[in-house]
């Protein structure tokens, strides 16, 4: 069986609820035996993988720019892209499932790649999207808890 990998985006800078949430899920992905991935910088990057690695989960970071010296000290591997906010494809693609903790317009482009691209997105404290067809694929959650239950329940995987 291959791992699986959950990724957790939002801002660089996020208020001190996001970051407890983000850490809080990050402990909970580690808690999965999952891998942690992010954009590897502050907020709630540094947060969720804090948390992942405090309760002694693997965490990967992937960077927008080619400077390793950037990366969150959390992270156990730190990927260079040189390529901006167009890294945020290769973060929601590398997740099975995506959960954003607030953000603003890169987390909205991830949460809109990561549904392009099939993967289950969970929201807790964020971007809210509609249309007339609904939202498939994009669920809410309201505790760092029910988001990981929402994963599961998103990849069939039992608690």
């Amino acid at each position: 069986m291959t791992d699986l990998y959950i990724s957790v985006i939002g801002a660089g800078r996020s208020s001190a609820e996001q970051y407890s949430s983000a850490e809080e899920i990050g402990r909970l992905v580690a808690d999965m035996g999952a891998v942690l991935v992010c954009g590897g910088l502050g907020g709630v990057m540094a947060a969720a993988a804090a948390g992942a690695k405090a309760a002694g989960g693997r965490t990967v970071g992937i960077l927008p720019g080619h400077d390793r010296s950037a990366a969150d000290p959390h992270l156990d591997i730190v990927i260079t892209t040189g390529i901006g906010h167009a890294r945020n494809l290769a973060v929601v693609s590398s997740g099975d499932a995506v959960i954003a903790v607030g953000g603003e317009y890169g987390t909205l482009s991830e949460m809109g790649l990561a549904a392009k691209l099939g993967r289950p997105v969970v929201v807790l404290d964020g971007w809210r999207v509609s249309r007339d067809e609904g939202s498939e694929g994009i669920w809410y959650a309201s505790s760092p808890q029910e988001a990981i239950a929402l994963v599961r329940q998103a990849l069939h995987i039992r608690p």
